[in-house]
């Protein structure tokens, strides 16, 4: 099968022919049938990670956002057949310890990344193997396309996760976006989708404007603002009751933490890169006297992705609205390449492989 692998760290992924895949007992075969390109894919091919051990190998198969069906299934698989249309989450639990049992699979300590462990070789490529198929795979809704699945990928699910579940965003509060890629695009339309105001904010004109179109009640440009905070506050009657950091920059962070008000609660969802490696200052006093609440997101566990897809398939989400472009295999190493002076927007999607 071909596949698009990572051999040096910034170098051009390398399109190569490699062995399909063979499910374990309790595991599957997917073809895939289209997966998307997230920025956690170009930090992975930036070699990030180092700094928490986290770094993708060398050799390592990228792509975590993949729909398709599948064709082969393992001895001990009890409820996924070949055919079945599957959606699959990146964070693969293992589905018997105390966090996959209590519904927190997406923090699972036996679990594996999608595409980011080298016993997790990733979906830019025909077919992924996917373990522990009982409890990870998603059935994919017959009026669900794959591209669609694909663009709900770990955006949709995360910003989910994030509003839903970590900050328990109300109907009528407000929430400020801060970072509109992929991630932060899909927050703005969850957060409609919850009920809540939205603020983007983000430094460049076309992703705003997407943002206002996907429903955003207000933007922000932090490039023009004087005081991005000051700005958010003015937009929100005094300041978000959530903020969420969807980029991972120093800027983003402490923007975000500026513009909330009392009691508000932080999300850090945007990965960090190799200029923070990791680590931001965060303003604790602020946060122990505005009694800030700080919140850490990871993917969404899989057995809450019928929430999800009970929004798309009532018209709340528009996955689909946010595909800008759907590209082939051997696209995958220019567009990554795009990503690093943030030249996309929206989300591509691998449809061609």
């Amino acid at each position: 099968m071909r596949a698009a692998v990572v051999r040096e760290y910034g170098e051009p992924l390398v399109i190569e022919e490699r062995d399909r895949p063979t499910p374990t007992p309790d595991g599957v075969v997917v073809e895939v049938a289209a997966c998307g390109i997230c920025r956690s894919d170009w930090h992975a091919w930036q070699g990030h990670g180092d700094w928490v051990d986290d770094r993708v190998p060398r050799g390592q198969v990228l792509g975590h956002e993949p729909a398709g069906t599948v064709v082969e299934v393992g001895d001990d698989v009890a409820t996924v057949a070949v055919g079945d249309r599957v959606a699959v989450p990146f964070c693969l639990g293992d589905g018997t310890c105390s966090y996959c049992l209590s519904g927190r699979g997406n923090v699972c300590p036996n679990g594996v990344g999608l595409g980011f462990d080298s016993d997790a070789p990733g979906a830019f490529a025909e077919y992924v193997a996917v373990p522990a198929a009982d409890y990870n795979l998603v059935s994919l809704p017959p009026d669900v396309s794959a591209t669609a699945m694909a663009a709900l990928g770990c955006r949709y699910v995360t910003a989910y996760h994030a509003l839903e579940h970590r900050a328990r965003l109300g109907a009528g509060e407000w929430v400020a976006v801060h970072g509109c890629g992929g991630v932060g695009l899909s927050a703005v339309q969850v957060g409609r989708a919850l009920g809540a105001r939205v603020v983007a904010v983000d430094v460049r004109e076309a992703p705003l404007s997407r943002a206002a179109e996907l429903g955003a009640d207000a933007t922000v440009d932090a490039s023009s603002e004087g005081d991005t905070a000051d700005a958010v506050r003015a937009a929100t009657d005094g300041g978000a009751h959530v903020a969420m950091d969807a980029l991972g920059s120093v800027p983003t962070a402490r923007d975000a933490l500026d513009g909330l008000r009392r009691a508000g609660r932080y999300l850090q969802v945007g990965l960090t890169g190799g200029e923070e490696r990791g680590e931001m200052p965060l303003p604790t006093d602020a946060i122990a006297g505005r009694e800030l609440s700080v919140l850490g997101v990871r993917g969404m566990p899989p057995t809450r992705y019928d929430e999800v897809l009970s929004l798309v398939a009532g018209g709340r989400l528009d996955p689909g609205a946010l595909v800008s472009r759907e590209v082939s295999l051997g696209e995958v190493p220019e567009r990554l390449a795009a990503m690093t002076d943030f030249e996309t927007v929206g989300v591509e999607v691998v449809t061609e492989f």
